[in-house]
């Protein structure tokens, strides 16, 4: 796991303190594509289930990881694909 995704993993368990966390640096599936930097990680898959998200729309679970991640949306991270739940859900 590299320095960015290390990060992202370290803030949303402090954040969230999720039942299940995986996160997966896609970014050399992107090569070519836009938002692609060599040697920069930045697209990844987060699949995160926290007890923090019940209850909660799917736009307001999105926006509370964003908050989380704030200061590394657009550098360094271009892409994020979430799968967000709840226990139970």
């Amino acid at each position: 796991m590299g320095p960015v995704a290390q990060e992202v993993s370290r803030r949303l368990t402090e954040t969230f303190q999720p039942v299940a966390l995986t996160v997966r640096d896609d970014s050399e599936q992107h090569r070519g594509h836009a938002g692609h930097r060599e040697g920069v990680e930045t697209h990844f898959t987060v699949e995160i289930c926290a007890s923090a998200f019940a209850g909660q729309s799917r736009v307001s679970q999105q926006r509370m990881v964003y908050a989380a991640l704030a200061d590394l949306m657009n550098n360094p991270i271009h892409a994020l694909s979430l799968k967000i739940s709840a226990p139970g859900h």
